[in-house]
């Protein structure tokens, strides 16, 4: 099994800016998220990157890790 990736990687798969300050400003900007909403279904998300979360997370995937790190970061 492969290493699981961490945040910068996350956003560099995601298409997004993945340099710390850029993830910090990315968490800054769209945080708190909603207690009940899931991470795949915040509004910013694009459908691409929406169904890639959706995705990893129910796949329990080497993604997963990231995922929650940035779920639990944003909630």
């Amino acid at each position: 099994m492969d290493a699981m990736h961490t945040l910068p990687q996350l956003f560099a798969q995601l298409g997004l800016p993945s340099e710390p300050p850029a993830i910090e400003a990315f968490i800054a900007a769209h945080r708190p998220l909603a207690g009940d909403v899931a991470l795949y279904r915040a509004p910013f998300w694009t459908p691409a990157q929406r169904s890639f979360l959706k995705e990893e997370i129910i796949e329990d995937a080497d993604w997963a890790a990231a995922i929650e790190e940035l779920n639990a970061r944003l909630h």
